[in-house]
C-alpha cells in the first residue's frame, strides 16, 4: 500500500513540471520566430527600398531599429528622409527631411502596418530653392496589403501647417484642422489594371497668400475614381500619368463638395489627359451663395487700381489691361463719374454674367446655380470665360 502511495506522489510531482517545461518550450520557440521574423521585416524593408529606388523615390534613415517583442514588430526610423531623383538620375529636384517614423505590425497581422510621423518635415526645392516646413499635431497611416503592393491605405494629418522659409522668416501658406486622404483597390487587381478609389476630406482648411477669398476656413470632401492604371508597380508619376492617358484613363469626379461660410459647392464629372498631359473634360457645378463670394473676389478695387494685364491674359485673353483703363478714363471725361459707376457695378456684372450661364436649382434647401467647368488642354473655363490655367501633369 505504501510503495502505490509513493509512485503516485512521483507521477503527482511530475505532473507539476510538465505545464512550465512545456511553456518553456513554447517560449523559446516563440522568441526565435519573432526574431526570424524580425530579421525578414529588415530584408523585406530593404527591397521595397531597392524597388522604390527605381521609381526615383530614394528613403533612407539615419539611424533604424526594431523593437516590439514579443507580440509586435516596431521598426523605428530615425532621421528618415526622402529624395525624388530625376529620371536621368543627373539631379535631385526635391529632398524631405523627417526626425523620426515609427512602423507598427502585429504578429499576427504583419500586413496591416501602422505608421507614426513625427514633426515637423523639411521640404527642398532644389528647381526654385524654395525651402518649406510642414508641421502637424499627430500624423499616422494605415496599410493593408504590405509587404506585397498595398490593398488601401490612409493617411491623416491633424493641424497641419505649411509655411515656406524666406531666410529667417516663416511665410504662412496654407493650414488645416485635419486632412485625411484614403485609397483602396475597388476592381481589378495591384497587377492587372487596378481601378483606384480615393478620399480627399479637408477640415477648416485655408491657404495663404494666393487670394483673400481662399484665406477663410473652408470644408471639402472630394471622391474620386482613376482608371487607366495597367498595375501598381512602383513608378515616377510622370510615366503614370502617361499610361494613364495612352490607355484612355480618367479620373471620375463621383462627388466634390466644398463649403465656405454660406457658399456650399457640389461638382460632379470626368476628367481626362490631352496628349500634352494637360486635363481634358467637364465639371457639372451646382453652387449656393455665390452672390456672396463675387464681392470677396475684390473686382471693384481690381478696377479701380488697375487691371494687371497677367489677370487679363487669365480672364480675358486679348484684351489689353492700357485699352481697359483708358476707357475707363475716357467714360469719365464723357461722362463724368460713368466710369466709378462702372467699375461699382462689375461685381454684378460679373453676378449676371454667371447666372447667364448656368441654370436655376437648390442645393441643400438652398437656391443655387448649376454650370458646366470645362477643362480644354488646361484651360478652366467658366461659359467662354477662361478662369484659370492648370499646368501639365507630365
Amino acid at each position: 500500500m505504501s510503495n502505490m502511495t509513493i509512485a503516485t506522489g512521483r507521477r503527482s510531482r511530475w505532473g507539476l513540471f510538465i505545464a512550465p517545461v512545456l511553456l518553456l518550450i513554447l517560449a523559446i520557440a516563440w522568441s526565435g520566430f519573432w526574431f526570424y521574423a524580425a530579421s525578414q521585416a529588415e530584408v523585406a524593408a530593404d527591397a521595397w527600398r531597392a524597388q522604390e529606388a527605381k521609381s526615383g523615390r530614394i528613403y533612407d534613415c539615419a539611424k533604424r531599429s526594431i523593437a516590439g517583442f514579443p507580440f509586435r514588430f516596431e521598426v523605428q526610423c530615425s532621421g528618415a528622409s526622402v529624395a525624388l531623383v530625376s529620371q536621368n538620375a543627373s539631379k535631385t529636384p526635391f529632398t524631405a527631411k523627417l526626425d523620426n517614423i515609427l512602423v507598427l505590425a502585429q504578429v499576427y497581422d504583419p500586413k496591416h502596418v501602422i505608421a507614426e510621423f513625427s514633426a515637423p518635415a523639411t521640404l527642398t526645392d532644389s528647381v526654385t530653392q524654395n525651402t518649406f516646413v510642414v508641421n502637424w499635431s499627430n500624423g499616422r497611416s494605415s496599410v493593408v496589403g504590405l509587404p506585397a503592393i498595398p490593398e488601401r491605405a490612409s493617411i491623416v494629418f491633424d493641424d497641419p501647417s505649411i509655411v515656406r522659409l524666406d531666410g529667417s522668416v516663416q511665410v504662412p501658406l496654407a493650414r488645416a484642422k485635419q486632412i485625411e486622404l484614403h485609397g483602396r483597390i475597388a476592381d481589378g487587381s495591384p497587377a492587372d489594371h487596378p481601378v483606384i478609389e480615393t478620399v480627399l476630406q479637408i477640415a477648416q482648411g485655408s491657404i495663404q497668400g494666393v487670394h483673400p477669398l481662399l484665406a477663410e476656413p473652408f470644408e471639402a470632401d472630394t471622391r474620386a475614381k482613376i482608371t487607366g492604371l495597367s498595375d501598381l508597380t512602383p513608378k515616377p508619376w510622370p510615366q503614370r500619368f502617361r499610361d494613364i492617358q495612352a490607355a484612355g484613363g480618367h479620373i471620375e469626379i463621383v462627388q466634390s463638395r466644398i463649403q465656405q461660410g454660406e457658399m456650399i459647392a457640389v461638382a460632379a464629372g470626368t476628367l481626362g489627359l490631352s496628349a500634352n498631359g494637360r486635363l481634358d473634360g467637364e465639371l457639372q457645378m451646382t453652387v449656393a451663395g455665390l452672390e456672396r463670394v463675387i464681392p470677396a473676389l475684390g473686382i471693384e478695387k481690381m478696377l479701380e487700381e488697375g487691371v494687371p494685364q497677367a489677370t487679363l491674359d487669365r480672364v480675358a485673353p486679348g484684351v489689353k489691361s492700357k485699352d481697359l483703363n483708358n476707357l475707363f478714363g475716357a467714360l469719365d471725361r464723357a461722362v463724368p463719374g460713368l466710369g466709378k459707376v462702372i467699375k461699382q457695378n462689375a461685381n454684378a456684372g460679373v453676378a449676371a454674367g454667371i447666372n447667364s450661364i448656368g441654370t436655376e436649382s437648390t442645393l441643400e434647401g438652398k437656391k443655387a446655380r448649376s454650370f458646366p467647368l470645362k477643362f480644354v488642354d488646361g484651360a478652366v473655363l467658366l461659359g467662354p470665360v477662361q478662369v484659370g490655367q492648370i499646368p501639365p501633369l507630365y
